[in-house]
């Protein structure tokens, strides 16, 4: 599954924030941290904030921080505010799909979408920072392993 720009600058800014929700930060920290653009950033925080997932800190100090509960929030939620995902097909039929191949073709695909969706929904954004400090450990040893046996 491919990702639109913004539903991968609201994920990097959620779980971003998520990781300690009394920390500010500002949009273009994060923007720079992710190699994404600050201005689309700003335009995807917006939208964060309106779904009360983020909350806008203004004055010399100010930026952005979480708001949400990480809990019970899942990747479902963030995604879906800015994919057509889970959507049942509709629109103009495309040539084919009326055919016994385009048929099953398309069966295929809905069971794809479903599974997806299914699986977006069963990840909070709780479950994934574990993941991510997880990672973030295994590779912090593996670093250390090197080195010693490097040495």
């Amino acid at each position: 599954m491919r990702l639109q720009q913004a539903t991968r600058c609201a994920l990097f800014a959620v779980l971003e924030l998520a990781q300690d929700p009394d920390r500010q930060i500002s949009a273009p920290d994060i923007a720079e941290k992710y190699g994404i653009s600050a201005n689309h950033l700003a335009k995807v925080l917006r939208d964060l904030v309106r779904a009360g997932l983020v909350e806008s800190m203004r004055g010399a100090g100010g930026g952005y921080r979480f708001s949400g509960n990480a809990k019970r929030v899942t990747l479902y939620e963030v995604v879906h505010m800015f994919e057509d995902i889970g959507s049942k097909p509709g629109g103009r039929p495309e040539g084919g799909d009326s055919s016994d191949i385009g048929r099953a073709l398309g069966q295929v695909m809905n069971e794809i979408d479903e599974t997806a969706v299914s699986t977006l929904k069963s990840i909070t954004l709780a479950t994934l920072l574990k993941l991510i400090h997880r990672n973030a450990a295994g590779q912090a040893g593996s670093r250390s392993k090197k080195d010693s046996v490097n040495a």
